[in-house]
């Protein structure tokens, strides 16, 4: 069996990762996208597939965007519903030996954008964070561009609808969820059906309380961790 090009293999260890986004491969002066990704970025931006070697006996399917211009490919991924992960070149390839070392720099969802020219200056970008236990919940806005920040828990009567009424304030661009939340169907059929939210489901680890308390003791009182009606927010907050 061929080996792949030290390159290609650098570029499948990164790839892993991230195998939940569109991975933007630092190549000198352009982003490159290879396999899947690049099948899906060709159709979705109407840009060239093309192919490359490497070191198989097929050509790994590959297209590119210009790194000067690659704000606003990244914009019309993310307004599809995608993430993308942006990996840099993290060395100068003139003093590198062997392959030149590189790494994923960030990454941009729906609800973590703040490059303006990919925002309606007309409406905040909300991302909000929703933590389930039972039939209770904890929901936590923010719009990163502005700082503005809300919590609140939802504990006591029709807690699903209070929810997706708390949603409704925020029509956010992005939801992160704990496990429970995402393994119930039918409300997150709702939230699909009645908002246009990018939807990221995460592990219970994910959420920290204990997090959620240092960033706000100070602001909140050193007792927050008392009040048993801020915990499911804190736990959304924590994230």
């Amino acid at each position: 069996m061929a080996t792949l090009t030290p390159m290609m293999q650098q570029y499948l260890d990164i790839k892993e990762k991230y195998d939940d986004c569109i991975l933007f491969f630092r190549l000198g002066d352009f982003y490159e996208m290879f396999f899947k990704d690049a099948q899906t970025a060709s159709r979705e931006l109407e840009i060239t597939l093309t192919g490359r070697d490497c070191g198989q006996e097929e050509k790994a399917p590959m297209c590119g965007v210009p790194f000067h211009s690659a704000e606003g490919y990244i914009a019309r991924l993310v307004n599809k519903g995608y993430k993308v992960a942006i990996c840099e070149q993290v060395e100068d390839p003139s003093v590198a030996k062997g392959i030149v070392k590189r790494d994923v720099v960030r990454v941009v969802t729906p609800g973590t954008v703040i490059d303006s020219s990919m925002l309606d200056e007309r409406k905040n970008n909300y991302l909000m964070s929703i933590y389930k236990s039972n039939n209770y919940f904890g929901i936590a806005a923010v719009d990163i561009t502005t700082g503005e920040f809300s919590a609140t828990s939802v504990s006591w009567g029709n807690t699903i609808q209070k929810t997706i009424d708390e949603i409704a304030k925020f029509s956010p661009s992005e939801i992160i969820t704990n496990r429970e939340l995402c393994e119930d169907s039918s409300i997150v059929s709702n939230i699909k059906n009645r908002f246009n939210s990018f939807i990221t489901c995460l592990d219970d680890d994910s959420f920290s309380k204990e997090k959620a308390i240092d960033k706000f003791a100070g602001k909140l009182g050193e007792n927050i961790e008392e009040e048993s009606s801020y915990n499911l927010a804190l736990e959304a907050s924590g994230h």
